[in-house]
C-alpha cells in the first residue's frame, strides 16, 4: 500500500517546468548543447564523480582476473556492463531533473517497503564498505612507501602496519568531504581520474595488445563454466549504491531543471565511456600479460599488488611505482565519492524518516545527518580493520550488496512509468525492455549470491 502522501505527493520547492526562465541557466545549457568535440569533454562533472566512485580496486581486479582466465572472451560482457550503468544512472538523473525530487523521494512513492529495505541496507553496507575502502586505499601505499627515498637505513614509514595507512586514508577522506563542497570534490576526482587514465591505460598500451583478438572479444559468447562469471562482469562492475547518488550530485552541480536533461545525458555517457576504457584496459592487461603467460593472481584487492610485481619484473620498478599510484587513485576516488554521495543519501533518508521537509538543511549536503554518516563510514569500520573483518558481517554485506542493483532497476522501472513522472520524460518501450532485462540479470545474480551465502554459512 502507498502512504497517504505517496498517493498525493506535495509539490516541492525545486519542482520546475520546461518553460524558459530569466536566470542564467538556459544560457549555460545552450552553450553546452552547442559545444562539440573536445569542448564537450569539459562539461563532464557529476557523471565523472559517479563513474570514478564506482570503478574501484575490486572492479579493476574483477576485470583483470577475467582477462587472466578467459583472455578476451568476456570483453563484450565488460562493455555491456558499462552500457547497463549508463541506462541506470541516466534513469536516476532523469527522475531528479524531471520531478525536482531526490531518488529516495521517488522510492518512497513506490511504497513504504523501500524505506524498510534501504535503512538497514545503507547502515550495514556503510559499516563494511568503510573498512573495505580504507583497506584498498592503504594497500598501494604500504607497497609503495618502502620503495621511496629512505631516511637512515629504512624506508620512510616502511614498518607502519597496513591498518595505520587505512585509518589515515579514512581520516583524510572524511576531512576532504566534511564541509560538503561539491565543486572541490569534482576537481579532486578529476585529478584522480587523470592519474588512473595515465596509469591503467598506460599499462594496457605497453602490453602491445592484439587488435584482432580484441575485436573478436566483442562477439558475445560465454566460456565453458563461465556463466555466473560472465553475469558478474556484466552486472557487477561500476558501482552499486553510488549509482543512485547521481541525482544528488546533479543538484549540487546546479543542474536542477528539465532544461539540463540533454547536458545530463552527455555528462553521463561521456563519463561512462571513460570508465569503460578503464575496464577494457584492465581486461587487456589480464589477457596479454597474465593469460598468455599462465600467471595467476589473487582475486582480492591484493591481486593488483600481484600485478604490480609482474609489471616490475617485466618492465622495471618504475612501471610498478606508476601502476601503484594508479591503484591508489582508483581506491581513493571511491573513498571520496562514497563518503560524500552515500552520506547525502543517508541524510535524505533519515531526514525523511524524521518527517523533515525535503529542502530542510539537515537533509542536504553538509548538514548534521550528512556528517553523522561520514563518521559512521570512518570510525566504526576501524574495528573491522583491527579484527580482520568478521565473516558474518562480510556475508551480510555480500547478500545485501548483490540485492541492491535489482532494487534500483525495478524501482526505476516503476518510477519511470508512474504518474509521478511527467509524461514527456517517461520511458518508451525500448528503455522499459532494457531495464526489464537488467532487472532479470541482477535478480539472477542476487539469487546466486544469496544461495552461495546460505550454502557457505
Amino acid at each position: 500500500m502507498h502512504s497517504e502522501d505517496a498517493a498525493h505527493p506535495s509539490p516541492h520547492p525545486r519542482d520546475r517546468t520546461d518553460a524558459p526562465s530569466t536566470s542564467e541557466a538556459p544560457t549555460a545549457v545552450d552553450a553546452v548543447e552547442e559545444a562539440s568535440g573536445p569542448a564537450r569533454w569539459r562539461i563532464i562533472g557529476p557523471g565523472l564523480v559517479v563513474a570514478a566512485t564506482g570503478i574501484g580496486a575490486g572492479d579493476l581486479v574483477a576485470t583483470l582476473v577475467a582477462g587472466s582466465r578467459y583472455g578476451y572472451a568476456l570483453l563484450w560482457a565488460a562493455v555491456a556492463g558499462v552500457v547497463i550503468k549508463i541506462f541506470l544512472v541516466e534513469g536516476a538523473g532523469r527522475w531528479t531533473l524531471a520531478t525536482g525530487h531526490s531518488i529516495f523521494e521517488g522510492w518512497r512513492r513506490v511504497g513504504r517497503w523501500t524505506s524498510w529495505y534501504f535503512g538497514p541496507y545503507i547502515m550495514v553496507w556503510g559499516f563494511v564498505y568503510g573498512a573495505t575502502a580504507m583497506s584498498a586505499s592503504a594497500l598501494p601505499i604500504a607497497a609503495l612507501v618502502p620503495q621511496l627515498p629512505v631516511i637512515g637505513d629504512i624506508g620512510l614509514f616502511a614498518h607502519m602496519p597496513l591498518a595505520v595507512y587505512a585509518v589515515f586514508s579514512g581520516l583524510v577522506g572524511a576531512g576532504l568531504v566534511w564541509f560538503g563542497r561539491y565543486h572541490a570534490l569534482e576537481k579532486v576526482v578529476a585529478v584522480l581520474v587523470g592519474i588512473m587514465f595515465v596509469t591503467v591505460v598506460g599499462a594496457a598500451v605497453i602490453t602491445l595488445p592484439n587488435i584482432p583478438d580484441i575485436l573478436g572479444g566483442l562477439i558475445p559468447r560465454i566460456p565453458e563454466g563461465g556463466l555466473w562469471y560472465t553475469l558478474s562482469i556484466a552486472g557487477g562492475v561500476g558501482g552499486t549504491i553510488t549509482l543512485a547518488a547521481y541525482g544528488y550530485w546533479l543538484t549540487e552541480k546546479g543542474w536542477s531543471t528539465p532544461r539540463w536533461m540533454r547536458v545530463m545525458r552527455i555528462d553521463n555517457a561521456m563519463a561512462y565511456v571513460i570508465s569503460g576504457i578503464f575496464v577494457v584496459a584492465m581486461l587487456i592487461v589480464g589477457a596479454e600479460l597474465l593469460y598468455s603467460s599462465g600467471i595467476a593472481i589473487g582475486e582480492e584487492d591484493r591481486g593488483l599488488l600481484d600485478l604490480a610485481d609482474v609489471l616490475a619484473s617485466r618492465y622495471g620498478t618504475a612501471m610498478s611505482w606508476v601502476f601503484l599510484i594508479g591503484f591508489w587513485a582508483s581506491s581513493f576516488s571511491s573513498v571520496l565519492g562514497v563518503w560524500n554521495g552515500v552520506s547525502i543519501m543517508f541524510a535524505d533518508f533519515w531526514g525523511s524518516a524524521r518527517k523533515l521537509p525535503e529542502d530542510h538543511p539537515k537533509r542536504r549536503i553538509g548538514g548534521t545527518y550528512y556528517r553523522f554518516f561520514i563518521l559512521w563510514l570512518t570510525f566504526p569500520p576501524m574495528l573491522l580493520l583491527l579484527l580482520g573483518k568478521p565473516v558474518q558481517v562480510i556475508v551480510a554485506y555480500g547478500v545485501l550488496g548483490s540485492l541492491f542493483m535489482p532494487f534500483l532497476a525495478i524501482t526505476l522501472l516503476v518510477l519511470m512509468n508512474s504518474r509521478h513522472m511527467p509524461e514527456r520524460w517517461r520511458n518508451g518501450w525500448v528503455l522499459n525492455a532494457i531495464l526489464g532485462i537488467v532487472a532479470v540479470v541482477f535478480i539472477a545474480l542476487g539469487g546466486n549470491q544469496l544461495v552461495g551465502a546460505i550454502a557457505g554459512a
